[in-house]
Order: structure tokens, then C-alpha cells, then sequence
């Protein structure tokens, strides 16, 4: 097991002068500033000691420094340890080294910090755009503080994404952005010959928010909370959680155990009706609508629950920095032990009919398959990566809450397919039954919020993990003036899976895709784009957010 110490001997002997500094606040928590010039041979030695890449964070510091800044951040799990390696680049050249063509995962990260700060990556294997709009106009990068942050450029026109050279022989063929299977928009151009997936090309973040631009610059530190838990329809308390961690991290608050055991209560509910709605899915993608209605009828009851505890059918305003809004009376206690005998009883039943059914074996042994090797290169998370045998969760790897209090098992799989994702949630879904009992039957008497002033030194560093249904989210903080963060990144699960996808897909039949996409269980967002078209002419007008709340209005009015 390594030690902060000795991971700083190591980079101290092999690299010397290209260390620049180390800031370690918590025992957990390393922070390197090195030399531009060796962020791939850094990064590399982080990995051979058994890092996990997780998430790229890029920043504006130019109006301080008159440079971008760019953090790599990997996990090193059963060390209990994050280390984040900081590098800064002049504004007038920011070209760095890509470590892309050593770890995969990083490509999208750093594809995102070409869009959003215009920072150049010598050696990426795929320069091409990722976040911003096609039609987006050149030498504007919305995460650069010069930037305001409502701009809207006038629409181009006819600007197309370039897709990926098809293979020889083979068929285009297009899935989006909007498909029966696929709830949210996004664009699979699909490589075919014949029924056989010989490759596919991605794009999506067609309806990016600009949720960590919108709370740089709008709202405070206590307001985030609201915003971050509708950052996924599922994962609320998930990433309210994270990101409550993180503030709480950087100003060294520290919440109460009562609301601890809370929140751990709040997310493993998140996961049980997080997992039977998946499975009722991926029921309904392979054609198996009897799992679909009675895993769905099972979620009911938890659902339920989660209105009365909390106003909403999903998990949403409960975590907020310093702790959770509401306690969790011993009634309400009761009746989640009711639930959960009734919930464990009942999908007992539906998981003696999955694994002894021979169509849904058909439909998923075998299908979307990943090696452990290609899994663990590609840094996939969550249930994707446990069912191709990576023994990771951050839960126990990184306890937060109250999970350093609570025993369960993490369930593993080798066969690298669809079954074993099938499996391994199924199988969580009852751990996650096991932690709330034992958290209900834990949980201390005390307060269930710790106040806080909202008055955090700048430019503190914090990152927080949670684990999340689809596998860990990752909230990174640099706090800032006017009770804002400096920066804030958020990375959800569905972004280092969906870069697995094209291997899962690969010599596949094009009747598994649905199953196989599904299977990640992809989470796009709320689409915020509308194309008008007039019946008559066929013209199509491209309408803004604000000509289309005029409209809706307007129906409105004329409708009362």
C-alpha cells in the first residue's frame, strides 16, 4: 500500500526538477504542480503505480498568471489516494503534450479544453471537435472569463460534423440523435457490413448546459447544490453529494454523523431505484417486456417512499453543504424497513426468472463484450467495469459518509458482457438494501445540519468522489471570490463509458446495439435544441431558447 510519502519519493527521484511542488491537505488528497514539459512522462509513472485516470480539469488563470491551467487526476484505489497532477501553459501558446495516445480515456478531456479554452494537444489522435456546435464560430472559447456567460452566436449555415472515415466496404449507418432506443439525443454513425458492426463514430453533447460556466459566474456556494442534483434525472443526491464534499473539503467543515448516515441512506435508495429502473430497460431494449412492467412495479414502492421523505419522487432537495434539509424520523424508519422486506422479496422473484431465462441469455451472453485488459486501459467505472472483472468502488475504496460504518460486497464479474452487467446490478441492488438497513439500525442521535459561513479562503483544491449507480462521479472544486467557485468540474460515469462503447460494439450484430448502448445506461440530458419546420415549404428554421419560450407563451395566452 503506498503512502502520500512515498508516492512523493518516487516522483521526487525519478523526475526532480519537474516537480515544482506538493500540497497534500488531507491524508487522501495529493496535488503535484509540474513541469508542462513532462506531463505524459508523469502521468505514465502515476499509472504504473496503479493510478486510475479519471477526469482532465482545465481553467482560465490568465487574468492572474496570463496562463491556462490543466490538472490530470487519477485514483489510486486501494491506496485510498488521489493524486492530481497541476500544469499551466502561456495563454498566447497553450500546447501541451497529449497523454491520449497512453491513456485513451483522456481523450475526451482533453478535446473538451480545445473547445471550451482553445488549449492545443500535440499527439491527440483525434483533434476533432467535441462539446461545442458545429456551426460554433472559431476563436470563441465559452470556459475563457473574457467570455460572457449567455453569448449566443448567430447560427451558420450548413456546417456538418465530419464523420470518421468508413471502413472499406462497409455502411454508414445512422442512430440519432433521436431513436426509439435511445431516450435523450445523441448521433452513433454506425459502421456496418452486412448485420456486423465493423466500427462506429460518436457525437453527442448536443444539448450541453453550461452548468459549470453558469455557476463560475451566477450563483453561490449554497445555491450549487440545486443545480448539481439535476445534473442527471437518476443520480441527485449522487451529485449533490459530491459536490457538497468538495466545498466541504476546501473549507474544512465537518458535517455531523447523523447527516452522514443520512446521506449515505439517500444514495443507496438512489441506487436501488436507480438499478430497477435499468433493469426494466434493458428488459424493454431486448424485447423482455414482462421484466420491464414488474421491475418498474417493484421501483414503485421506493419511489413512493422518496416523496414522502423528501417532497419529490426522486431524491431531490435533500444534500445541501453542511449536512441534509430534512431528519428521517423513526417512522419514517419503519416504513423504509417495510419497503425494503417488500422490495427484496420481490425482485428475489424476478432475479430467479432472469438468470434461469434462455431468451434473455440469447440476448446478452456473449453480447457487447470488453476484455478486463481493454476495460482497465479505456478507464470504464460502475457496473460496466465490475461485470469485466475490475474490482473497483469507491465506496469502499475511498469511504465517504457513513461507509467506513457499513459492511457489504462489491459483486465482480469476468464474463465481460451484458449478462454480467445484468448480474452485477442485480446484485447491488440487494447490497445496497443490506447498507440502509445497517445504516438505519447505526445512525447516532445529533443535529442533521453544521452551519456554513460560505466564507472560503480562494483558489483551495478539492476533489470529491461518489459512487454512483452507473460508477463513480467525480466533482473537482477550486474555490473563488464573491462566494463562487474559481472553477468546478463535473465528470458523471456516462462520460469515460460512452468512450467504450465503439469497442463493445465491434463485430457485434447490429440487432445487439440497443442492448449493448443500453447496457452503459447512457445518460445524455434534457434536449435544449428545436428545429421549426414549415409544413408548406419544408423550410427549417433553427429556434433559440428564448424565441421558443415565446411561442410556448403565446399558445399559452391564446389557449385561456
Amino acid at each position: 500500500m503506498l503512502t502520500i510519502e512515498e508516492v512523493k519519493n518516487k516522483l521526487s527521484n525519478r523526475f526532480k526538477s519537474a516537480i515544482i511542488h506538493f500540497d497534500h491537505p488531507l491524508r487522501s488528497r495529493l496535488f503535484v504542480d509540474i513541469d508542462k514539459a513532462r506531463v505524459r512522462e508523469i502521468s505514465n509513472e502515476i499509472v504504473r503505480m496503479g493510478g486510475r485516470y479519471l477526469v482532465s480539469i482545465g481553467y482560465d488563470n490568465i487574468a492572474r498568471d496570463k496562463t491556462l491551467g490543466l490538472i490530470h487526476t487519477f485514483s489510486l484505489d486501494r491506496d485510498d489516494l488521489f493524486v492530481c497532477l497541476r500544469s499551466a501553459v502561456p495563454a498566447e501558446d497553450p500546447v501541451l503534450d497529449s497523454i491520449t495516445p497512453d491513456i485513451p480515456n483522456a481523450g475526451w478531456s482533453e478535446r473538451e479544453y480545445m473547445d471550451l479554452l482553445g488549449m492545443k494537444f500535440t499527439g491527440h489522435p483525434k483533434p476533432k471537435r467535441l462539446i461545442l456546435s458545429d456551426d460554433w464560430p472559431e476563436g470563441i472559447y465559452p470556459l475563457r472569463k473574457e467570455v460572457p456567460w449567455n453569448l449566443m452566436p448567430p447560427p451558420a449555415e450548413n456546417v456538418a460534423y465530419q464523420l470518421d472515415e468508413c471502413p472499406e466496404g462497409c455502411t454508414v449507418v445512422p442512430v440519432g440523435p433521436f431513436h426509439p432506443t435511445l431516450h435523450e439525443p445523441a448521433h452513433f454513425a454506425v459502421f456496418v457490413d452486412g448485420e456486423t458492426i465493423k466500427g462506429c463514430d460518436y457525437r453527442g453533447f448536443m444539448v450541453h448546459r453550461g452548468i459549470e460556466k453558469l455557476c463560475q459566474t451566477q450563483v453561490t456556494y449554497n445555491e450549487i447544490p440545486f443545480i448539481a442534483e439535476r445534473i442527471c434525472g437518476i443520480c441527485g443526491s449522487v451529485h449533490a453529494t459530491s459536490y457538497s464534499q468538495s466545498v466541504e473539503l476546501a473549507s474544512g467543515l465537518k458535517i455531523s454523523r447523523r447527516a452522514e448516515f443520512i446521506r449515505t441512506i439517500m444514495l443507496e435508495i438512489e441506487r436501488v431505484h436507480s438499478h430497477l429502473l435499468w433493469l426494466g430497460v434493458a428488459g424493454h431494449l431486448i424485447g423482455f417486456d414482462t421484466v420491464f412492467m414488474q421491475a418498474w412495479r417493484v421501483r414503485e414502492s421506493i419511489m413512493w417512499f422518496s416523496e414522502k421523505l423528501t417532497g419529490n419522487r426522486k431524491t431531490y432537495g435533500m444534500i445541501v453543504v453542511g449536512g441534509v434539509r430534512r431528519d428521517i424520523t423513526p417512522e419514517l424508519k419503519d416504513e423504509l424497513a417495510g419497503v425494503l422486506k417488500t422490495i427484496e422479496k420481490e425482485l428475489m422473484t424476478i432475479k430467479n426468472a432472469i438468470i434461469g431465462d434462455t431468451a434473455i441469455h440469447r440476448r446478452t451472453k456473449g453480447v457487447g463484450c470488453i476484455t478486463n485488459e481493454e476495460a482497465r486501459l479505456w478507464s470504464l467505472v460502475g457496473p460496466v467495469a465490475r461485470a469485466r472483472g475490475i474490482d473497483i468502488d469507491v465506496r469502499r475504496d475511498h469511504p465517504y459518509a457513513a461507509y467506513d460504518e457499513v459492511q457489504f460486497d462489491v459483486p465482480v464479474l469476468d464474463s465481460c458482457d451484458v449478462w454480467a452487467t445484468v448480474v452485477v446490478r442485480i446484485l447491488e441492488t440487494f447490497e445496497s438494501i443490506k447498507i440502509i438497513r445497517q445504516a438505519l439500525d447505526k445512525m447516532p442521535d445529533g443535529p442533521i445540519m453544521t452551519e456554513f459561513a460560505e466564507d472560503i479562503q480562494p483558489l483551495r483544491h478539492a476533489i470529491s468522489a461518489v459512487e454512483a449507480p452507473r460508477g463513480e462521479v467525480v466533482h473537482y472544486l477550486i474555490t473563488g471570490e464573491e462566494n463562487r467557485p474559481e472553477r468546478w468540474r463535473v465528470r458523471a460515469p456516462t462520460y469515460p463509458n460512452l468512450q467504450g462503447v465503439p469497442l463493445m460494439l465491434l463485430n457485434d450484430q447490429f440487432a445487439d446495439l440497443p442492448i449493448i448502448i443500453g447496457s452503459i445506461d447512457p445518460c445524455f440530458s434534457c434536449t435544449d435544441r428545436v428545429v421549426k419546420v414549415d409544413v408548406g415549404s419544408g423550410k427549417a428554421i433553427r429556434l433559440t431558447g428564448r424565441e421558443l419560450e415565446q411561442i410556448s407563451r403565446a399558445k399559452l395566452n391564446a389557449g385561456r
